[in-house]
Protein backbone atom coordinates (compact mmCIF):
# COMPACT_ATOMS: atom_id res chain seq x y z
CA UNK A 1 0.00 0.00 0.00
CA UNK A 2 1.19 3.06 -0.91
CA UNK A 3 1.55 5.89 2.11
CA UNK A 4 0.68 9.47 0.99
CA UNK A 5 1.23 12.84 3.32
CA UNK A 6 -0.84 15.84 2.91
CA UNK A 7 1.10 18.29 3.92
CA UNK A 8 -1.76 21.38 4.55
CA UNK A 9 -5.50 20.52 5.64
CA UNK A 10 -7.49 23.39 3.97
CA UNK A 11 -9.70 24.20 1.03
CA UNK A 12 -7.35 21.75 -1.30
CA UNK A 13 -5.43 20.01 0.99
CA UNK A 14 -8.35 17.83 2.93
CA UNK A 15 -10.66 16.94 0.40
CA UNK A 16 -7.47 15.34 -1.36
CA UNK A 17 -6.43 13.31 1.35
CA UNK A 18 -9.75 12.24 1.83
CA UNK A 19 -10.20 11.36 -2.02
CA UNK A 20 -6.61 9.06 -1.75
CA UNK A 21 -7.58 7.78 1.46
CA UNK A 22 -10.58 6.47 -0.39
CA UNK A 23 -8.78 4.94 -3.30
CA UNK A 24 -6.39 2.42 -0.83
CA UNK A 25 -3.82 4.83 -0.22
CA UNK A 26 -2.48 5.05 3.28
CA UNK A 27 -2.49 8.66 4.04
CA UNK A 28 -1.69 11.01 6.48
CA UNK A 29 -2.59 14.76 6.79
CA UNK A 30 -0.22 17.15 8.18
CA UNK A 31 -1.16 20.63 9.12
CA UNK A 32 0.58 23.38 11.16
CA UNK A 33 -2.77 24.34 13.20
CA UNK A 34 -3.47 22.52 15.53
CA UNK A 35 -7.12 22.93 15.88
CA UNK A 36 -7.25 21.25 12.20
CA UNK A 37 -5.62 18.42 13.15
CA UNK A 38 -7.95 18.08 15.79
CA UNK A 39 -11.27 18.49 13.79
CA UNK A 40 -9.84 15.97 11.48
CA UNK A 41 -8.51 13.47 13.75
CA UNK A 42 -12.49 14.02 14.94
CA UNK A 43 -13.66 12.79 11.94
CA UNK A 44 -15.20 15.99 11.05
CA UNK A 45 -14.38 18.53 8.37
CA UNK A 46 -13.62 22.24 8.98
CA UNK A 47 -14.42 23.16 5.69
CA UNK A 48 -18.16 23.55 4.20
CA UNK A 49 -18.26 21.33 1.16
CA UNK A 50 -21.01 18.78 0.36
CA UNK A 51 -20.51 15.25 1.33
CA UNK A 52 -16.74 16.09 2.55
CA UNK A 53 -17.73 15.29 6.14
CA UNK A 54 -18.57 12.56 5.88
CA UNK A 55 -15.76 10.83 3.70
CA UNK A 56 -13.51 12.28 6.41
CA UNK A 57 -15.54 10.13 9.11
CA UNK A 58 -15.51 7.22 6.81
CA UNK A 59 -11.58 7.18 6.02
CA UNK A 60 -10.86 8.06 9.43
CA UNK A 61 -13.03 5.29 11.04
CA UNK A 62 -11.34 2.79 8.52
CA UNK A 63 -8.07 3.40 9.70
CA UNK A 64 -6.90 4.64 5.40
CA UNK A 65 -6.23 8.55 6.98
CA UNK A 66 -4.36 9.36 9.62
CA UNK A 67 -3.36 12.76 11.17
CA UNK A 68 0.39 13.46 12.33
CA UNK A 69 1.43 15.94 14.93
CA UNK A 70 4.85 16.55 13.08
CA UNK A 71 5.84 15.69 9.48
CA UNK A 72 6.21 11.78 8.92
CA UNK A 73 7.91 9.96 6.27
CA UNK A 74 6.07 8.32 3.42
CA UNK A 75 5.99 7.35 0.24
CA UNK A 76 4.64 10.45 -1.21
CA UNK A 77 4.44 14.07 -0.25
CA UNK A 78 1.45 16.05 -1.45
CA UNK A 79 1.76 19.72 -0.79
CA UNK A 80 -1.25 22.31 -0.78
CA UNK A 81 -0.27 24.91 1.71
CA UNK A 82 -1.07 28.45 1.16
CA UNK A 83 0.65 30.77 -1.57
CA UNK A 84 -0.99 34.59 -0.57
CA UNK A 85 -0.62 36.97 -2.57
CA UNK A 86 0.85 40.26 -1.39
CA UNK A 87 -1.64 43.20 -3.14
CA UNK A 88 0.68 46.02 -3.10
CA UNK A 89 4.00 44.25 -3.93
CA UNK A 90 1.99 41.90 -6.64
CA UNK A 91 4.08 39.16 -5.59
CA UNK A 92 3.38 35.54 -4.25
CA UNK A 93 4.66 34.81 -0.64
CA UNK A 94 6.48 31.37 -0.99
CA UNK A 95 6.64 31.21 3.14
CA UNK A 96 4.15 28.32 3.02
CA UNK A 97 5.57 26.72 0.30
CA UNK A 98 9.17 27.37 1.52
CA UNK A 99 8.50 25.47 5.11
CA UNK A 100 6.81 22.90 3.51
CA UNK A 101 9.76 22.06 1.64
CA UNK A 102 12.25 22.35 4.56
CA UNK A 103 9.85 19.97 6.62
CA UNK A 104 10.16 17.48 4.23
CA UNK A 105 13.51 17.65 2.98
CA UNK A 106 14.14 16.88 7.15
CA UNK A 107 12.17 13.09 6.05
CA UNK A 108 12.91 12.69 2.68
CA UNK A 109 14.00 9.39 1.87
CA UNK A 110 16.13 8.12 -1.34
CA UNK A 111 13.04 6.94 -3.93
CA UNK A 112 10.16 9.02 -2.21
CA UNK A 113 8.40 11.25 -4.31
CA UNK A 114 7.03 14.97 -3.92
CA UNK A 115 4.46 16.81 -5.77
CA UNK A 116 3.31 20.48 -5.04
CA UNK A 117 -0.17 21.26 -5.84
CA UNK A 118 -0.14 24.79 -4.66
CA UNK A 119 -0.60 27.19 -7.01
CA UNK A 120 2.41 29.00 -7.21
CA UNK A 121 4.58 31.26 -10.13
CA UNK A 122 6.41 30.05 -13.00
CA UNK A 123 9.56 28.69 -11.90
CA UNK A 124 8.50 27.65 -8.48
CA UNK A 125 8.78 24.06 -8.46
CA UNK A 126 12.24 23.76 -10.12
CA UNK A 127 13.59 27.07 -8.06
CA UNK A 128 12.98 27.98 -4.18
CA UNK A 129 11.02 24.90 -3.51
CA UNK A 130 13.43 22.09 -5.78
CA UNK A 131 16.41 24.43 -3.64
CA UNK A 132 14.86 24.12 -0.49
CA UNK A 133 13.94 20.42 -0.58
CA UNK A 134 17.54 19.79 -2.10
CA UNK A 135 19.41 21.92 0.93
CA UNK A 136 17.10 20.39 4.41
CA UNK A 137 17.41 16.44 2.62
CA UNK A 138 20.96 16.39 1.50
CA UNK A 139 19.50 14.95 -1.74
CA UNK A 140 19.10 15.63 -5.48
CA UNK A 141 15.68 15.58 -6.98
CA UNK A 142 15.31 13.63 -9.99
CA UNK A 143 18.85 11.02 -8.89
CA UNK A 144 17.77 10.72 -5.70
CA UNK A 145 13.77 11.61 -5.08
CA UNK A 146 11.16 12.38 -7.64
CA UNK A 147 9.78 16.15 -8.02
CA UNK A 148 6.75 16.95 -10.07
CA UNK A 149 4.56 19.80 -10.37
CA UNK A 150 0.55 18.92 -10.59
CA UNK A 151 -1.93 22.11 -10.32
CA UNK A 152 -5.54 21.38 -8.42
CA UNK A 153 -8.26 22.52 -10.27
CA UNK A 154 -11.35 21.69 -8.89
CA UNK A 155 -14.42 24.25 -7.79
CA UNK A 156 -15.48 24.76 -4.30
CA UNK A 157 -19.35 22.94 -4.08
CA UNK A 158 -17.59 19.91 -6.61
CA UNK A 159 -14.53 19.05 -5.38
CA UNK A 160 -15.00 15.68 -4.44
CA UNK A 161 -16.34 14.69 -7.86
CA UNK A 162 -13.90 16.96 -9.40
CA UNK A 163 -10.83 15.66 -7.89
CA UNK A 164 -11.78 12.29 -8.71
CA UNK A 165 -13.21 13.15 -12.38
CA UNK A 166 -11.70 15.91 -14.13
CA UNK A 167 -7.97 15.27 -15.85
CA UNK A 168 -4.79 15.95 -14.33
CA UNK A 169 -1.52 17.38 -15.89
CA UNK A 170 1.65 16.43 -14.22
CA UNK A 171 5.33 17.92 -14.96
CA UNK A 172 8.03 16.54 -13.35
CA UNK A 173 11.82 17.46 -13.47
CA UNK A 174 12.67 14.06 -15.46
CA UNK A 175 10.45 11.26 -17.25
CA UNK A 176 10.66 9.31 -14.26
CA UNK A 177 9.53 11.97 -12.14
CA UNK A 178 6.59 13.10 -14.44
CA UNK A 179 5.73 8.89 -14.13
CA UNK A 180 5.47 8.35 -10.57
CA UNK A 181 2.83 11.53 -9.77
CA UNK A 182 1.30 10.02 -12.75
CA UNK A 183 0.78 6.56 -10.98
CA UNK A 184 -0.76 7.71 -7.78
CA UNK A 185 -2.83 10.45 -9.84
CA UNK A 186 -4.17 7.51 -11.53
CA UNK A 187 -5.34 5.62 -8.01
CA UNK A 188 -7.92 8.68 -7.90
CA UNK A 189 -8.34 10.35 -11.52
CA UNK A 190 -11.10 8.63 -13.93
CA UNK A 191 -9.84 10.97 -16.23
CA UNK A 192 -6.77 11.15 -18.05
CA UNK A 193 -3.54 11.63 -16.00
CA UNK A 194 -1.12 14.14 -18.67
CA UNK A 195 1.99 14.96 -18.71
CA UNK A 196 3.42 18.14 -19.49
CA UNK A 197 7.40 18.97 -20.59
CA UNK A 198 8.45 20.24 -16.89
CA UNK A 199 6.72 21.27 -13.99
CA UNK A 200 6.99 24.96 -15.03
CA UNK A 201 4.83 24.38 -18.18
CA UNK A 202 2.46 22.56 -15.38
CA UNK A 203 2.71 25.76 -13.31
CA UNK A 204 1.77 27.87 -16.26
CA UNK A 205 -1.02 26.39 -17.57
CA UNK A 206 -3.13 26.50 -14.60
CA UNK A 207 -2.45 29.95 -13.85
CA UNK A 208 -3.50 30.45 -18.00
CA UNK A 209 -6.46 28.34 -17.38
CA UNK A 210 -7.58 30.92 -14.35
CA UNK A 211 -6.89 34.27 -16.26
CA UNK A 212 -8.34 32.86 -19.05
CA UNK A 213 -11.73 32.63 -16.81
CA UNK A 214 -10.93 36.11 -15.34
CA UNK A 215 -10.64 38.50 -18.54
CA UNK A 216 -13.85 36.54 -19.69
CA UNK A 217 -16.15 37.20 -16.60
CA UNK A 218 -14.17 41.12 -17.52
CA UNK A 219 -15.36 40.83 -20.65
CA UNK A 220 -19.09 39.86 -19.29
CA UNK A 221 -18.36 42.68 -17.11
CA UNK A 222 -17.68 45.25 -19.32
CA UNK A 223 -20.50 44.42 -21.52
CA UNK A 224 -22.93 44.87 -18.53
CA UNK A 225 -21.70 48.26 -18.09
CA UNK A 226 -21.87 49.07 -22.07
CA UNK A 227 -25.55 47.44 -22.04
CA UNK A 228 -26.62 49.40 -19.20
CA UNK A 229 -25.58 52.96 -21.37
CA UNK A 230 -28.18 51.15 -23.66
CA UNK A 231 -31.08 50.06 -21.63
CA UNK A 232 -30.30 46.63 -22.57
CA UNK A 233 -30.47 43.35 -20.41
CA UNK A 234 -26.93 42.39 -20.49
CA UNK A 235 -28.05 38.56 -19.51
CA UNK A 236 -30.61 38.47 -21.91
CA UNK A 237 -27.87 39.46 -24.12
CA UNK A 238 -25.30 37.30 -23.22
CA UNK A 239 -27.66 34.66 -23.36
CA UNK A 240 -28.32 35.36 -26.87
CA UNK A 241 -25.09 35.61 -27.88
CA UNK A 242 -24.05 32.38 -26.86
CA UNK A 243 -26.00 30.75 -28.80
CA UNK A 244 -23.23 30.89 -31.40
CA UNK A 245 -21.32 27.99 -31.57
CA UNK A 246 -17.92 29.59 -31.15
CA UNK A 247 -19.19 32.37 -28.03
CA UNK A 248 -18.99 31.14 -24.94
CA UNK A 249 -19.03 34.41 -22.59
CA UNK A 250 -19.75 33.95 -18.70
CA UNK A 251 -21.94 36.22 -16.83
CA UNK A 252 -21.54 39.31 -15.25
CA UNK A 253 -21.32 39.70 -11.26
CA UNK A 254 -20.29 41.97 -8.24
CA UNK A 255 -16.55 41.47 -8.95
CA UNK A 256 -14.16 37.99 -8.71
CA UNK A 257 -13.19 36.94 -5.49
CA UNK A 258 -11.90 33.52 -3.93
CA UNK A 259 -8.13 32.46 -3.85
CA UNK A 260 -7.55 31.36 -7.70
CA UNK A 261 -9.23 34.40 -10.29
CA UNK A 262 -8.28 37.73 -8.61
CA UNK A 263 -4.65 35.86 -7.85
CA UNK A 264 -3.58 33.60 -10.58
CA UNK A 265 -3.21 36.21 -13.32
CA UNK A 266 -0.35 38.09 -11.69
CA UNK A 267 0.93 34.98 -10.68
CA UNK A 268 1.12 34.60 -14.36
CA UNK A 269 3.26 37.80 -15.05
CA UNK A 270 5.29 37.37 -11.26
CA UNK A 271 8.31 37.19 -13.41
CA UNK A 272 7.64 38.80 -16.59
CA UNK A 273 6.72 42.29 -17.77
CA UNK A 274 4.08 41.47 -20.62
CA UNK A 275 0.71 41.70 -18.84
CA UNK A 276 -1.30 44.05 -20.63
CA UNK A 277 -4.97 42.75 -21.52
CA UNK A 278 -4.73 40.68 -18.43
CA UNK A 279 -4.05 44.21 -16.31
CA UNK A 280 -7.45 45.32 -17.97
CA UNK A 281 -9.06 42.45 -17.04
CA UNK A 282 -7.95 42.32 -13.41
CA UNK A 283 -9.00 46.48 -13.22
CA UNK A 284 -12.11 45.97 -14.85
CA UNK A 285 -13.59 42.96 -12.53
CA UNK A 286 -11.56 44.87 -8.85
CA UNK A 287 -14.00 47.56 -10.13
CA UNK A 288 -17.11 46.35 -9.96
CA UNK A 289 -17.99 47.03 -6.16
CA UNK A 290 -17.28 50.61 -7.16
CA UNK A 291 -19.70 50.14 -10.34
CA UNK A 292 -22.38 47.97 -8.00
CA UNK A 293 -22.02 51.59 -5.33
CA UNK A 294 -22.24 53.85 -8.10
CA UNK A 295 -25.55 52.09 -8.99
CA UNK A 296 -26.92 52.12 -5.70
CA UNK A 297 -25.82 55.73 -5.22
CA UNK A 298 -27.84 57.00 -8.27
CA UNK A 299 -30.81 54.86 -7.19
CA UNK A 300 -31.13 56.09 -3.56
CA UNK A 301 -29.89 59.76 -4.97
CA UNK A 302 -26.89 59.58 -1.73
CA UNK A 303 -25.32 57.27 0.06
CA UNK A 304 -24.77 59.32 2.99
CA UNK A 305 -26.51 57.30 6.16
CA UNK A 306 -27.90 54.95 4.08
CA UNK A 307 -28.24 52.01 5.32
CA UNK A 308 -27.16 49.12 2.98
CA UNK A 309 -27.63 45.58 3.71
CA UNK A 310 -25.22 42.87 2.08
CA UNK A 311 -26.37 39.86 1.09
CA UNK A 312 -23.25 36.98 0.77
CA UNK A 313 -20.47 37.50 2.14
CA UNK A 314 -18.64 34.27 0.61
CA UNK A 315 -17.16 34.66 -2.36
CA UNK A 316 -19.68 32.88 -3.94
CA UNK A 317 -22.58 30.93 -3.79
CA UNK A 318 -23.48 28.09 -1.50
CA UNK A 319 -19.78 28.03 -0.07
CA UNK A 320 -18.32 29.44 3.02
CA UNK A 321 -15.15 30.61 1.87
CA UNK A 322 -14.83 34.89 2.02
CA UNK A 323 -11.36 34.48 0.29
CA UNK A 324 -11.53 37.54 -1.88
CA UNK A 325 -15.17 38.44 -1.49
CA UNK A 326 -16.85 40.82 -3.85
CA UNK A 327 -19.23 41.83 -0.91
CA UNK A 328 -17.31 42.49 1.64
CA UNK A 329 -15.31 44.91 -1.00
CA UNK A 330 -18.91 46.16 -2.06
CA UNK A 331 -18.96 46.78 2.11
CA UNK A 332 -15.67 48.46 2.30
CA UNK A 333 -16.41 50.79 -0.56
CA UNK A 334 -19.96 51.73 0.67
CA UNK A 335 -18.64 52.09 3.92
CA UNK A 336 -15.89 54.90 2.77
CA UNK A 337 -18.71 56.57 1.05
CA UNK A 338 -20.24 56.90 4.60
CA UNK A 339 -23.21 54.24 4.06
CA UNK A 340 -23.92 52.24 7.03
CA UNK A 341 -23.52 48.23 6.13
CA UNK A 342 -24.94 45.25 7.36
CA UNK A 343 -23.93 42.30 6.20
CA UNK A 344 -25.79 39.08 6.32
CA UNK A 345 -24.81 35.33 5.09
CA UNK A 346 -26.45 31.83 5.92
CA UNK A 347 -23.19 30.24 5.09
CA UNK A 348 -20.44 31.90 6.45
CA UNK A 349 -19.27 31.64 9.86
CA UNK A 350 -15.82 33.87 10.60
CA UNK A 351 -16.41 35.30 13.71
CA UNK A 352 -14.01 38.15 12.88
CA UNK A 353 -17.23 39.61 10.61
CA UNK A 354 -20.36 41.45 12.05
CA UNK A 355 -22.56 39.17 10.77
CA UNK A 356 -26.38 39.83 10.74
CA UNK A 357 -29.34 37.67 10.43
CA UNK A 358 -31.50 37.98 7.51
CA UNK A 359 -34.06 40.00 9.90
CA UNK A 360 -31.66 42.10 11.33
CA UNK A 361 -29.76 43.03 8.09
CA UNK A 362 -32.97 44.36 6.02
CA UNK A 363 -34.94 46.18 8.88
CA UNK A 364 -34.65 50.04 8.02
CA UNK A 365 -32.66 48.95 4.99
CA UNK A 366 -32.81 51.51 2.03
CA UNK A 367 -31.41 49.02 -0.37
CA UNK A 368 -30.58 45.50 -0.27
CA UNK A 369 -27.85 44.06 -2.88
CA UNK A 370 -27.30 40.39 -3.41
CA UNK A 371 -23.66 39.83 -4.08
CA UNK A 372 -23.34 35.80 -3.48
CA UNK A 373 -25.21 33.21 -5.65
CA UNK A 374 -26.56 31.45 -2.90
CA UNK A 375 -29.69 28.81 -3.01
CA UNK A 376 -31.56 30.39 0.04
CA UNK A 377 -31.55 33.50 -1.60
CA UNK A 378 -33.67 32.41 -4.51
CA UNK A 379 -36.62 32.02 -2.36
CA UNK A 380 -36.72 34.36 0.04
CA UNK A 381 -39.90 36.26 1.10
CA UNK A 382 -39.76 39.42 -1.14
CA UNK A 383 -42.94 40.38 0.52
CA UNK A 384 -41.60 39.82 4.62
CA UNK A 385 -38.29 41.58 3.52
CA UNK A 386 -39.67 44.34 1.42
CA UNK A 387 -42.03 44.97 4.32
CA UNK A 388 -38.90 45.50 6.83
CA UNK A 389 -37.06 47.74 4.45
CA UNK A 390 -37.27 51.37 4.46
CA UNK A 391 -36.94 51.59 1.06
CA UNK A 392 -37.32 49.33 -1.81
CA UNK A 393 -33.85 49.60 -3.82
CA UNK A 394 -33.29 46.03 -4.86
CA UNK A 395 -30.03 45.24 -6.58
CA UNK A 396 -29.38 41.19 -7.62
CA UNK A 397 -26.12 41.45 -8.39
CA UNK A 398 -26.04 37.45 -9.44
CA UNK A 399 -29.36 37.26 -11.11
CA UNK A 400 -30.47 34.43 -8.03
CA UNK A 401 -33.96 36.68 -6.85
CA UNK A 402 -36.96 35.71 -8.26
CA UNK A 403 -37.78 39.43 -9.67
CA UNK A 404 -41.98 38.43 -10.23
CA UNK A 405 -42.17 37.81 -6.30
CA UNK A 406 -40.35 41.12 -6.09
CA UNK A 407 -42.10 43.03 -8.38
CA UNK A 408 -45.53 41.86 -6.99
CA UNK A 409 -44.53 43.60 -3.55
CA UNK A 410 -43.63 47.12 -5.66
CA UNK A 411 -39.53 46.39 -5.58
CA UNK A 412 -37.74 46.62 -9.39
CA UNK A 413 -34.75 44.51 -9.14
CA UNK A 414 -31.75 45.54 -11.01
CA UNK A 415 -29.32 43.33 -12.11
CA UNK A 416 -25.49 43.71 -13.80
Amino acid sequence: MTTVCVHGLGYIGLPTAAVLADADNEVVGYDTDAAVRETVRSGDSHIEEPELADLVGDVRADGSLDVADEVPAADYHLVCVPTPFDQSAREADLRYVRAAAEGIGERLRPGDGVILESTVPPGTTTGPFLETLEAASGLDAGDDFSLAHCPETVLPGQMLAELRENDRIVGGVDDLSAESAQRLYETVVEGEVAIAPDPTTAEFVKLVQNTHRDVNVALANEVAKVADDYGVDSRAAIEAANRHPRVDLLSPGPGVGGHCLPVDPWFLGHDSDRLDLVERARAVNDGMPGYVADKLAESLGSLDDRRIAILGVAYKGNVDDTRGSPGLALADELQSRDAEVAIQDPHVTDSTLRLESLVGATRNADAIVVTAAHDEYGSLGAGMVANRMADDVVVDACDVLDKQRWHKVGAAVETL
